[in-house]
């Protein structure tokens, strides 16, 4: 049986905005509204930190001021990432829904196939890796000696399941050491290389630049077969905006909020 999901593309915009919008749908979808899958960007690049982190324990603030990048709280856990050259999702259920899982290394598992799809589709070989990131390797290589090209965080609220996550389009491992704190300064350079052994991108694996509508498109496809959705394309509605507007300006931009511990 196909479930019926929104379809939201958002395109790029600044950090605040994002994370109020994702809490906003997950609000709405609380609220009896379809569960949505969505797709954005961001403009300008921002660091997010996971809900219990401390930022000033995790993030060079005065790098990142240096850099143009934003920083932001997320509703979700995790660690700290970069987001510049990605394509992010996020999808939105209500617990019981038949897609959300017994449990939350459930529901990673299956909303992650998703990803796995798309990255085939692509025709890059994928696999579910540890909690919740994927690994891809080049075409015809082995899924297995891949390297993460996919983290994925989630949160649980007013009975529904937020999941969101990226598809690194292309990194800088090096600018992101910069926007990102390092327990010892000595051991900075050999963390860069560790780095760059696990981590890759679109861009290295297929040998060329992949846009985020080339990868929306491939990760729509992939919910889509992997999930047996069936979509319905719309924007967020005027409610939605309006929430998300409040949210961003009342919280996810405030000092209070990006500094909490």
């Amino acid at each position: 049986m196909s479930h019926t999901f929104r379809l939201i593309v958002t395109g790029l915009h600044d950090c605040y905005y994002n994370m109020a919008l994702d809490e906003a749908l997950l609000e709405s979808t609380a609220g009896g509204s379809l569960p949505a899958l969505r797709f954005y960007g961001w403009e300008p690049p921002a660091v997010s930190v996971g809900y219990f982190q401390g930022l000033t324990e995790e993030v060079d603030v005065d790098a990142c001021r240096r850099l143009g990048f934003d920083l932001v709280r997320r509703i979700s856990g995790g660690g700290a990432v970069l987001h510049k050259s990605e394509l992010t999702y996020s999808i939105v259920m209500p617990l019981d829904h038949p897609l959300a899982g017994k449990d939350l290394n459930d529901s990673y598992r299956i909303l992650c196939a998703g990803l796995i799809e798309a990255l085939r589709l692509l025709g890059l070989p994928a696999l579910f890796s540890g909690i919740n990131d994927i690994l891809a390797a080049r075409p015809g290589g082995s899924a297995a000696e891949g390297r993460k090209v996919s983290g994925n965080a989630q949160t649980r609220r007013l009975g529904c399941l937020l999941q969101h996550g990226t598809v690194l389009l292309d990194n800088d491992i090096d600018v992101m050491f910069e926007a990102l704190k390092v327990p010892r300064e000595k051991i900075k350079g050999k963390l860069i290389e560790e780095v760059k052994d696990r981590v890759t991108n679109l861009r290295d694996l297929l040998g060329r630049a992949v846009s985020f509508e080339e990868a929306a498109a491939a990760v729509s496809a992939g919910f889509q077969n992997a999930l047996d959705l069936e979509y319905r394309a719309e924007s967020p509605d005027a409610k939605e905006e309006a929430r998300a507007a409040v949210l961003a300006r009342s919280r996810f931009s405030t000092r209070e909020w990006i500094y909490k511990r």
